[in-house]
């Protein structure tokens, strides 16, 4: 017997405002938005005062910051609506492409700095006001790091990918900001211009991997990676309850919503055991596993006669439908 959860159960996701962890992210997200524009008018400011193409591709890097926070903050907000007849399992792995294009924006702007670098480095470097510029960029370079620290943190407290997507593409801002500031220090300190396009590469270059990792984690979710880790805990709580409450268990599939888990196992009980005491074990089972875990999940459950459950899924295989 397979059990099919309706979109109304409590174990669907609740609307936008129905969970504590959802408006502590979405306050997040949006000092992140208002942050992100501070960063930006600053980092302005500083490139009008010096003529630094290192502080050029640093605003530039913010503007691009802007447009992926402004997408996480929708994809945030779609991810927590509750499901509907037409998605039924809701809208969370919308988290998966959200990192997927923050990952791909944090590559832009890696890319954007090299070339915009190279640019100003090939017509010509000329500087100036360079110790008003690092102190605005050094101040944009602090508050991006917390900011991030605060967004990283605040994601894996309440599983948001999304959320902790942004902490990284904040924390990437404030290496090429501290890239930046290294680049300027050393001008000041020797007078050779090309450290600050050479700095200015070199961190670039250092973003650009952590985008790519981002993509890949969109990608690895996107296709439903198992993740050895998780199945391995899966398993070890699955043996201890099931030992607790008497029952074998085979078939396990997980997979990760961005926000939860779902998890799919088959429980074997003896033929003659009665539907509603076999009904009575499951519904424990998926009760006491998601209490176990350390996220949210949802479990559901497919009950099998221990004695033949081999000989019906050799048949299933081999002609490819139940029988």
């Amino acid at each position: 017997m397979t059990e099919e959860p309706s979109p109304a159960l409590p174990s669907q996701p609740p609307a936008a405002g129905g969970r504590p962890e959802y408006n502590d992210a979405w306050f997040a997200m949006q000092l992140s938005l208002l942050f992100g524009l501070l960063m930006l008018a600053g980092k302005t400011t500083a490139y009008f005062l010096t003529g630094s193409s290192a502080i050029l591709a640093d605003a530039a890097e913010s503007i691009v910051h802007v447009v992926a926070v402004g997408f996480a903050a929708f994809s945030l907000r779609l991810g927590a609506k509750p499901a509907a007849p037409n998605f039924l399992y809701g809208y969370e792995r919308i988290s998966f492409f959200s990192a997927g294009f923050e990952g791909a924006m944090i590559m832009l702007a890696a890319i954007t700095i090299i070339v915009m670098a190279i640019r100003e480095w090939l017509s010509g470097l000329r500087l100036g006001n360079l110790g008003a510029g690092t102190l605005l960029v050094l101040g944009a370079a602090i508050l991006n790091a917390v900011l991030g620290w605060y967004l990283v943190m605040t994601g894996r407290r309440v599983h948001s990918l999304i959320l902790e997507a942004n902490g990284r593409h904040v924390l990437a801002d404030s290496w090429t900001s501290f890239g930046v500031i290294g680049g300027l220090v050393l001008v000041i300190l020797t007078g050779w211009k090309p450290f600050d396009p050479l700095i200015a590469i070199a961190v670039a270059l250092h973003i650009l991997w952590s985008g790519a990792r981002l993509i890949g984690r969109s990608v690895r979710g996107l296709l439903d990676y198992s993740d050895p880790h998780a199945g391995h805990l899966i398993r070890q709580k699955l043996d201890a309850i099931c030992s607790e409450v008497g029952v074998a268990y085979h078939g396990v599939r997980f997979r990760h919503t961005g926000y939860r888990q779902l998890i799919e196992v088959h429980l074997l009980f003896p033929r003659q055991t009665p539907l509603g005491d076999a009904h009575r074990v499951a519904t424990l089972v998926e009760e006491r596993l998601p209490a176990e875990l350390a996220m949210p999940a949802e479990i559901i459950t497919h009950l099998e006669s221990v004695e033949d459950h081999e000989e019906v899924h050799a048949r299933e295989h081999y002609t490819g439908r139940p029988q």
